[in-house]
């Protein structure tokens, strides 16, 4: 059975990950599915845009550690969103943890409610935001990037906002979302593609030339004695044996 769920309505394909007894965790089948699914709404001329978002009430947890796709899938999926010729705007409701980032910063657009909180949690683990890195480093306030990569805090969607993460964020993420999606049914399909060829022209060279070293860098840091430690602890509920 798929995990992304997909739907239509006036130009506006909406897919919806589906997985919230796993909290959407990005698992080799969801990251194939969600593949899968923005391929056919690019090839789709009824759709003017797509909408990415999620039931239960976690956006994405990040990779999926008992079934992790592998980063070179990630990185395809990641610049799949960036040069979709439709835009990606991302509806989030929930919590949004590590990897599931990364969707957020290939996303063209991002509302979030405020009951979405955001973590980089990678480093606890023992690894690092490596591939979610190509979208997000271009997009985000570097220092604030600097500190929510380095200490894995928790920030809520106001916060959000300020460095860049999300667009916008609202009491109501459907409030705060129909006047963008009016704003796109209303523009040319031609006008959105060749808008956003030029939004991500300095995103898809950071893909170009970082993509492989970033790539590496996250399976030498996934196998690695650390990362066990801290992806089994984390399993586990207990501290990591570095904790102080």
């Amino acid at each position: 059975m798929t995990v992304v769920r997909r739907s239509y309505e006036r130009g506006i394909a909406t897919l919806t990950l589906d997985a919230p007894e796993r909290r959407n965790a990005l698992s080799a089948q969801l990251v194939g599915d969600l593949a899968d699914a923005l391929t056919e709404c690019g090839k789709d001329g009824d759709v003017r845009a797509v909408v990415l978002t999620h039931t239960g009430n976690t956006f994405s947890a990040g990779a999926d550690l008992r079934d992790p796709p592998h980063p070179d899938a990630l990185v395809a999926l990641l610049r799949q969103i960036v040069e979709l010729p439709k835009p990606v705007v991302a509806r989030v409701t929930g919590h949004v943890r590590a990897g599931g980032l990364g969707l957020l910063g290939a996303c063209d657009i991002a509302v979030a409610s405020q009951e979405a909180t955001f973590a980089f949690t990678e480093v606890r683990i023992g690894v690092a935001p490596a591939v979610i890195s190509l979208p997000l480093l271009p997009r985000l306030d570097p220092r604030a990037l600097a500190r929510y990569y380095l200490t894995g805090e928790r920030f809520d969607a106001a916060e959000a906002a300020r460095i860049g993460l999300v667009t916008v964020a609202g009491e109501d993420a459907d409030d705060v979302l129909a006047p963008v999606l009016d704003g796109l049914r209303r523009s040319s399909p031609q006008g959105l593609e060749e808008t956003k060829r030029l939004l991500t022209a300095k995103v898809l060279e950071i893909f170009d030339r970082d993509a492989a070293d970033l790539t590496a860098l996250s399976a030498r840091l996934f196998s690695s004695a650390q990362a066990r430690e801290g992806m089994t602890a984390f399993l586990e509920r207990r501290d990591a044996s570095w904790v102080r």
